[in-house]
């Protein structure tokens, strides 16, 4: 692990804030795009780094960036091949900057300046303390195929719940298992789960969830980040071409390459 300057906090996820985070600068192993920057932004932060996930289409890895921008808030996020996604403290240990928006530049950070150097750079902003917006996240269910099963969009795998038990589920997050948390990979026993691979990134950690889940049973893949955009699971669902899927999945008719809306359909038939 790497060291935390004083006032720089480390986690898995933006989407299990503590009163720690707040007025804290925040290094988070998910993805960079607008619903994680604003999962750190309301819990109150000072500053956030995250994943870039390969950037992917439309940029949508480093979204975050403008958004926190306009909210006077410093953020950067690091390259995906530097450190593992979903890993909080890989980020510190390894992680090197890929991009930072215009409040993080002037206090220094840059591309290129490892993840701990910048976050301990950030630690000198202020602190704007303005109401956040409410983000409205999508979730979209369409109704049962003839095998009873629905399939559920949902831009992050964090909300899906009991409901969800025994549905096809889409999600925007990426494909990287919590930290080392094999459970967490989803928190609900879904007959299938999709995520988006992030570039696959360091130590492959995009498509980590893959194997967590087929010990569970349940068929998974990913799409490829350039395919779809991270954090949006309609993307996912109309646009995603599958990179990488789980032996369950593969049983199930799964193949890379496939589109994944194709997949979908098979397995509600």
């Amino acid at each position: 692990m790497g060291d935390l300057a004083a006032g720089v906090v480390a986690a898995d996820t933006v989407t299990r804030p503590t009163e720690a985070w707040r007025r804290a600068v925040l290094v988070a192993g998910s993805h960079g795009g607008v619903y994680a920057a604003y999962c750190a932004v309301k819990a109150g932060v000072r500053g956030v780094i995250l994943n870039d996930a390969g950037r992917g289409m439309d940029d949508a890895g480093i979204g975050g960036l403008s958004y926190c921008e306009a909210l006077g808030i410093p953020y950067a996020a690091i390259d995906t091949m530097s450190a593992r996604i979903g890993n909080g403290d890989d980020m510190i240990a390894r992680g090197v900057i890929s991009a930072a928006n215009r409040i993080a530049a002037e206090l220094g950070v840059e591309p290129g300046m490892s993840c701990a150097e910048a976050a301990k750079a950030m630690t000198r902003a202020g602190f704007p303390d303005q109401p956040i917006e409410p983000y409205k996240e999508a979730r979209f269910e369409y109704p049962a195929g003839p095998s009873g099963r629905r399939i559920v969009l949902v831009d992050s795998i964090s909300l899906v719940g009991p409901a969800d038990t025994g549905q096809v589920v889409v999600s925007g997050s990426h494909g990287g298992i919590l930290g080392s948390e094999k459970a967490a990979a989803m928190k609900i026993d879904g007959y299938a789960a999709f995520f988006n691979d992030a570039g696959g990134g360091a130590d492959d950690g995009g498509f980590s969830r893959l194997p967590a889940l087929d010990e569970r049973g349940i068929a998974a893949g990913t799409v490829a980040t350039m395919s779809a955009r991270i954090g949006d699971a309609r993307s996912s669902y109309e646009d995603g071409v599958l990179s990488r899927i789980n032996d369950t999945a593969r049983r199930l008719g799964g193949a890379e390459g496939m589109a994944l809306k194709a997949f979908c359909e098979i397995l509600v038939a």
